[in-house]
């Protein structure tokens, strides 16, 4: 037994630890044992996280389209909170039997956060896809194509929605039309930019696009609803907007020049499209010309989305000082282009602008008010526009007069000597008339390969009534008309002095069927020498063609 030696009687007591500092302890003890057990949950749902988003993208996708879903990559970062990143996403319709998929997406990415992660429906701000593509079969398939369901799941999915996207960004997109019409291409429609808002709740989308025009090159801003969009019939998807093509360059398409700007509206279904828009070209030209011009039109359209065919009805143009009206079709020819057939009406319009716009003649030929009706044809193909365009139709041309002095000195002298006032018009070549007698013209054509064949052509002035069949280029190189000029006067009236005496006795050779004078004429050369003459060599044969 131990002995107490007097130090140790004589000892203070240890102090004892307060009540305050045993709960600090144990608090402590808890909240790290929480805090390690909160860490490995954590941890395991941090593990589980990746495959939790994947199936509910999968499940989502699966239900919606009720659709075979392959997904090449899905990783999750949980650095900011959950940021998905995705590619090679695939949807097979589970009721096609389709080689290729029906929406296909190279690259997606989106960010969600803890509290959505734990909650059904998940959702989900922001979704950002590159590369989008949609092939939509055949008409005759695509009444199996499923609809999206908004709701609950299919029969053949076996789930609920589980993930609602507020938004869509898409960068590059393609929607792909197939046909089994023998001949026919699948209608392809090239989307540069794209964001689509309320996405999955079963109501038309708001969306903003760019969209890249091939022919004129140029992007067109619209904005406006789409959908929701119909599988078994994607001619019956609502789609509504307005529209801005802003610096289109008419360049692009041979034969033609010009920056246009057009803004319009837009409603109905993708088959049928009603557009309302204007365009202004402040310098449309044509290559024959090439002077500028300002054209301005405003157009009612009815489109096809699904063929990319076009109605027109009706286009109301102004040209310059002159009015066009247009109706007719815009039909898509694969591989090749468009086809444009249209009927159209100059009510009011003048002769010089149209030569101005076609002719290199400056200034024009002519002046003078026309109107004009004519079957226009303008076939695809790669050719300029004024070497394909086919036109056919007739004209009236009223107070016509020659730009040229020269040539209406001569115009004017014929009508003074049809008129039987010869003393008027005086023969001496360096002297000008300057009476400054308007023409009238009427006849019918046809434009093709850049030639204007005019057949039945009635040139009249007071005192003359010219009947004419000829040819004029385009590039004014080349007049050649013939025919008969029947004149008030007789011939002996047309001269003075000993001239007319002398012609007296020839007089019934050339008055016929009530004309004074009727003689054959011709008109040739080019736009630079106009020749007017006598052509009793070509007159039998042009009164055989007639």
């Amino acid at each position: 037994m131990a002995h107490l030696t007097d130090s140790d009687l004589h000892a203070p007591a240890k102090p004892r630890r307060p009540r305050w500092v045993h709960i600090i302890t144990w608090v402590s003890i808890f909240a790290a044992l929480f805090c390690i057990g909160i860490f490995i949950t954590f941890a395991i749902y941090f593990h589980r996280a990746e495959p939790i988003l994947k199936q509910r993208v999968i499940r989502t996708l699966s239900t919606r389209y009720d659709s075979r879903v392959e997904l090449a990559t899905f990783n999750v970062s949980v650095l900011q909170g959950f940021e998905v990143t995705g590619a090679g996403l695939k949807l097979y319709p589970n009721q096609l039997q389709m080689n290729q998929p029906l929406i296909s997406v190279d690259k997606f990415a989106f960010r969600t956060t803890w509290h959505d992660l734990l909650h059904l429906p998940m959702h989900i701000h922001l979704v950002r896809i590159h590369g989008l593509d949609i092939h939509v079969p055949p008409k005759q398939q695509r009444a199996n194509i499923p609809s999206p369901n908004p709701g609950g799941g299919s029969p053949s999915s076996g789930g609920q929605i589980q993930i609602i996207v507020d938004r869509l960004e898409i960068d590059r997109a393609s929607l792909v039309l197939g046909t089994n019409k023998p001949g026919k291409v699948p209608l392809t429609f090239q989307i540069g930019q794209v964001e689509l808002r309320a996405v999955g709740d079963g109501h038309p989308m708001r969306f903003h696009a760019i969209l890249v025009n091939p022919r004129p090159i140029g992007n067109i801003d619209s904005r406006g609803f789409f959908g929701p969009f119909n599988e078994h019939d994607p001619g019956n998807t609502p789609v509504s907007g307005t529209y801005k093509f802003t610096r289109a360059d008419l360049n692009s398409i041979k034969g033609i020049g010009g920056m246009l700007s057009s803004v319009g509206r837009y409603e109905g279904t993708l088959n049928n499209i009603n557009v309302d828009g204007e365009t202004d070209t402040p310098n449309f030209s044509l290559d024959t010309a090439d002077h500028p011009m300002p054209l301005h039109t405003k157009f009612h359209a009815i489109v096809d989305g699904t063929n990319g065919d076009t109605r027109l009805d009706p286009v109301d143009a102004t040209l310059l000082h002159s009015r066009i009206i247009a109706r007719g079709d815009v039909v898509s020819v694969p591989g090749q282009g468009h086809h444009i057939t249209l009927d159209v009406t100059i009510p009011s319009g003048r002769l010089e602008d149209m030569l101005a716009l076609a002719v290199k003649t400056e200034p024009p030929v002519m002046t003078g008010g026309i109107t004009l009706h004519t079957k226009f044809d303008l076939p695809p193909g790669p050719d300029s526009v004024t070497q394909k365009l086919r036109l056919k139709g007739g004209f009236h041309i009223s107070g016509a007069r020659f730009a040229d002095p020269k040539t209406q000195d001569k115009i004017d002298g014929l009508s003074l000597r049809g008129q039987g006032e010869p003393e008027k018009a005086k023969e001496d070549s360096e002297h000008t008339i300057n009476a400054n007698i308007a023409s009238d013209l009427r006849g019918n054509f046809v434009l093709g390969d850049s030639r204007l064949a005019i057949a039945g052509l009635h040139f009249i002035v007071p005192g003359a009534n010219i009947s004419l069949n000829g040819v004029y280029t385009l590039d004014g190189n080349q007049i050649d008309f013939r025919g008969t000029a029947r004149l008030k006067a007789k011939l002996s009236q047309m001269v003075t002095g000993w001239k007319s005496l002398l012609l007296k006795p020839v007089d019934p050779f050339f008055s016929k069927s009530g004309a004074g004078t009727e003689v054959p004429i011709e008109i040739t050369g080019t736009r630079d020498n106009i020749h007017f003459g006598l052509d009793y060599f070509h007159h039998g044969d042009d009164k055989d063609k007639n």
